[in-house]
């Protein structure tokens, strides 16, 4: 049961985000315990992932998916797709916790919201999953190619990483050639492997660091990058540090430590805080691309599948990401505001143009 103090924390922090809906889900037939929340559906539904993680406390995953849904929102809005932003989590162990019946459960609560949430993949969550939830509603994306989904979206979203790198570089060094730059990859996970391949393919030095020093090992093999350990990536003297594992790793302590001049990766909600962190970074002279900017590469993938587009179309959207990041870079060094700012006014601005054209229909 909730108390007076944790409810009035639960709207504080509906307040502080401005969603637009939260539906908290439970079936104790399955153990399912769910949050779907809804940020905003002015450009169109809102898609959104489904992580699911063995969260530590139902306020750290009412934390997680309010940022999720939010980041979703600027997400799709800073593409130019007609997507609003939303998020789920489903508090559990992914290896041991989930199963056809959860997951079918789980779409149900989908179901019920009317097309106003699509659902896709994230962290803990795969194309079967999707098969799942598709039995129970046709309000999921992200399917396998087999059954006429959109399929893997991770070489679209490294795809689209890549392209934010080359934008960021073309800003600080008049070039977007990759050629002698070194990155580090922290998080070497789907998204993560397939990053390596196009930076080593433009002859990148690469280090690659991951919870699981055995996939390390494989991939730094299988690429020639150099395998090093999490405790001495903010060691390392590199041009960029990309993050593609989950977020936060972007903190006062981290910022401190790191030696590169560009943070450009895959994972959400890089920065522990936006607002401050962001600010530390202009001050320090570190170019950060906004992480919702250059990883929309996986919304594009499901976007193309609920449109119908193509594969060279999806990929065609997602080449958009650089001139996206250049315009973000750009407007932060005309108004010295920091990139999570600029990207901001940027998507805020689309978002209310719309509304306003909506409300003279």
């Amino acid at each position: 049961m909730l108390t007076n103090n944790s409810t009035e924390s639960i709207f504080s922090k509906l307040d502080t985000f401005g969603h637009k809906k939260v539906v908290f889900c439970s079936d104790p037939d399955t153990g399912l315990k769910a949050i779907i929340a809804i940020h905003n559906t002015v450009l169109g539904p809102a898609l959104g992932g489904i992580r699911m993680w063995a969260y530590k406390t139902e306020q750290d995953a009412l934390t997680d998916v309010l940022r999720l849904s939010k980041s979703m929102t600027y997400k799709a809005a800073i593409s130019g797709l007609n997507l609003g932003g939303g998020s789920a989590v489903i508090i559990g162990d992914s290896h041991k916790d989930k199963g056809e019946a959860l997951m079918r459960k789980f779409g149900r609560f989908v179901k019920n919201l009317n097309g106003e949430f699509i659902a896709g993949e994230d962290v803990g969550t795969n194309p079967r999953d999707m098969e799942y939830i598709r039995m129970e509603t046709q309000h999921v994306a992200g399917l396998p190619e087999s059954i006429g989904g959109g399929g893997d979206p991770a070489p679209i979203a490294a795809m689209g990483v890549f392209m934010g790198i080359k934008a960021s570089v073309k800003e600080l060094f008049g070039t977007d050639s990759l050629t002698g730059k070194s990155v580090i990859v922290q998080g070497i996970g789907h998204v993560g492997e397939n990053l390596v391949r196009l930076l080593r393919d433009e002859n990148v030095k690469v280090y690659v660091s991951d919870i699981n020093e055995e996939q390390s090992r494989q991939v730094s093999k299988k690429y020639g990058a150099e395998a090093v350990s999490n405790n001495n990536i903010f060691d390392i003297d590199a041009d960029i540090y990309s993050p593609c594992a989950l977020g936060g790793t972007v903190n006062t302590q981290t910022i401190n430590k790191l030696k590169c001049a560009i943070i450009a990766g895959s994972a959400n909600n890089q920065l522990e805080d936006e607002t401050a962190h962001g600010q530390l970074l202009l001050e320090k002279g570190i170019l950060f691309a906004p992480d919702y900017v250059i990883n929309a590469g996986g919304v594009i993938n499901c976007y193309s599948e609920l449109m119908g587009f193509s594969k060279k179309r999806s990929l065609q959207l997602t080449e958009n990401i650089y001139e996206a990041t250049r315009n973000v870079l750009k407007l932060s060094r005309t108004e010295n505001i920091s990139t999570v700012q600029a990207a901001n006014k940027i998507v805020e601005k689309r978002i209310t143009d719309i509304n306003k054209v909506k409300s003279s229909y």
